[in-house]
């Protein structure tokens, strides 16, 4: 399993449940390893290799790939969006999982909802935020549908996976991030 998450972060955290857990109910059968970012394939680059068949599964966020059909934010965390407990009702008793497979048939690729994140909240700067103005020209890490508001609002958003965002902000990569 080829992961979008250093081992450090929580997430990786939970592709090791996953693996774990399918481990468990196979009774040993099937085993999964998972993988950090980068040492099978980048961070960002999870489903290409899942769709390509380089690797055989992949836990990343839909909304690194909004690029391959914009429809795969929802399939993560929407600015003002639905909280945990909200996307899950909205996948398995409103439609939402039949409709982001579908989306995903389109890549050869069969997805099943693996964690949450929860809701992600506007950001974490650097330097205050007064007004609209002070966005321009802003760095800031902020993947999916909320990267594409920042980016009309004058933000030079920037996508990096997520262990990537402490040192980039640490380094005056960026200056903001979600």
């Amino acid at each position: 399993m080829a992961t979008s998450w250093p081992k450090s972060l929580g997430t990786f955290i939970g592709a090791n449940t996953i693996a774990k857990r399918v481990e468990e109910m196979t009774n040993g059968r099937f085993k999964i390893t998972p993988f950090a970012a980068g040492e099978l394939v980048p961070g960002l680059q999870v489903l290409d290799a899942v769709q390509a068949g380089t690797v055989e599964c992949g836990h990343t966020s839909s909304y690194y790939y909004i690029g391959k059909n914009p429809a795969l934010a929802f399939a993560t965390s929407v600015p003002f969006g639905l909280n945990a407990q909200q996307q899950n009702a909205w996948l398995y008793h409103g439609g939402g999982l039949a409709a982001i497979q579908k989306i995903y048939t389109n890549f050869n690729v069969i997805n099943f909802p693996a964690g949450s994140t929860d809701a992600q909240m506007g950001g974490w700067f650097k330097k205050e935020i007064k007004s609209l103005s002070d966005l321009k020209r802003l760095k800031m890490r902020i993947p999916g549908l909320g990267g594409e508001v920042m980016s009309r609002l004058g933000v030079n958003v920037q996508v990096l996976p997520g262990g990537e965002v402490y040192l980039a902000l640490d380094r005056g990569a960026i200056d903001a991030a979600e």
